[in-house]
């Protein structure tokens, strides 16, 4: 596969990689984005990568809690002028308070908003406000206590990222924090038994690959079971604590995991929600004498 310079400029920008270490990975992997990430890793030449910052849409997410139920809806628009205008965030509000009545996106499309279907609604602001607009996803979480928060707010209720913690046990200001803490470091699942295996198989493969790398180019190598038994493992355990919301260092009290702090402040955080605008959405890029020579009709 030939390998292009916005390729190389692409992986270079996700990893920190210099340019020719990111043009090796991407000819040692066939131009694999992905495996050129995980190669740049394995010779500790980057850091691992998430989708998340490599992507982006513009929109809101709103999020509205009732009793024990919190919902987290994301309406994606084209441009970010229309995510402050007033008729736009009055639609998501209508959104995602009729979010609390249904469980799933797809009952959403049909749930009524001012007796209207929520996909005619839809329908009808594109028509008045211009731009092309999409009910993405939702998200529901339950508990005896559940809190939202919302990071960079448009305005009550709704901006680019929306929280929801749920918790058993009576919330005493520790909610919020957890759902600050959340929106700051996008914990990948609630514990390392919620976290999806291919994570975590993805994960061993790369240090398992680094550590026996580092360990052939040792002036004084250690024996094969030290790496296998202790290192590899120590590398896991620190991943793990890294992406699971319980295992993470509290960004309020970083002596305590979030789970610690939870346990002093008498709940259980038994579950969460993380919703960011644009998030594994592919926006398309276009360089500027592009979009000028298309003006022009070039």
């Amino acid at each position: 596969m030939a390998i292009t310079a916005q390729m190389v400029k692409e992986l270079r920008e996700s990893t920190g990689a210099g340019m020719m270490d990111a043009k090796k990975a991407l000819t040692e992997t066939d131009g694999d984005m992905e495996a050129a990430v995980d190669w740049l890793r394995t010779k500790g030449l980057a850091k691992a990568a998430k989708k998340a910052d490599r992507v982006a849409a513009e929109g809101l997410v709103g999020v509205a809690v009732d009793g024990g139920k919190g919902v987290a809806v994301e309406v994606n628009s084209e441009t970010d002028f229309v995510a402050k205008n007033a008729d736009f965030q009055a639609l998501v509000r209508g959104i995602t308070t009729a979010a609390l009545g249904v469980s799933d996106v797809e009952a959403l499309k049909a749930a009524t908003v001012d007796g209207k279907p929520v996909e005619t609604v839809l329908t009808e602001a594109i028509a008045v406000i211009g731009e092309n607009m999409t009910l993405r996803r939702m998200q529901v979480v339950e508990g005896e206590t559940v809190v939202s928060y919302v990071h960079n707010a448009a305005t009550e209720g709704m901006g680019k990222i929306g929280v929801l913690v749920a918790l058993k046990g009576a919330d005493n200001g520790i909610g919020k924090q957890i759902a600050m803490h959340i929106a700051a470091t996008a914990p990948l699942a609630l514990s390392e038994a919620q976290l999806d295996p291919t994570v975590v198989e993805r994960e061993l493969a790369v240090q398992t690959s680094k550590a026996l790398e580092e360990n052939a180019a040792s002036a004084k190598p250690k024996p094969e079971a030290v790496i296998q038994n202790n290192i590899i493992p120590g590398r896991m355990k620190k991943f793990l604590s890294e992406v699971t919301l319980m295992g993470q260092a509290f960004v309020v009290n970083p002596d305590l995991t979030v789970e610690q702090a939870a346990k002093e402040a008498g709940v259980e955080v038994v579950g969460f929600a993380r919703v960011m605008v644009g998030e594994g959405i592919e926006k398309e890029k276009e360089d500027f004498a592009a979009e000028v020579a298309k003006t022009r009709g070039a």
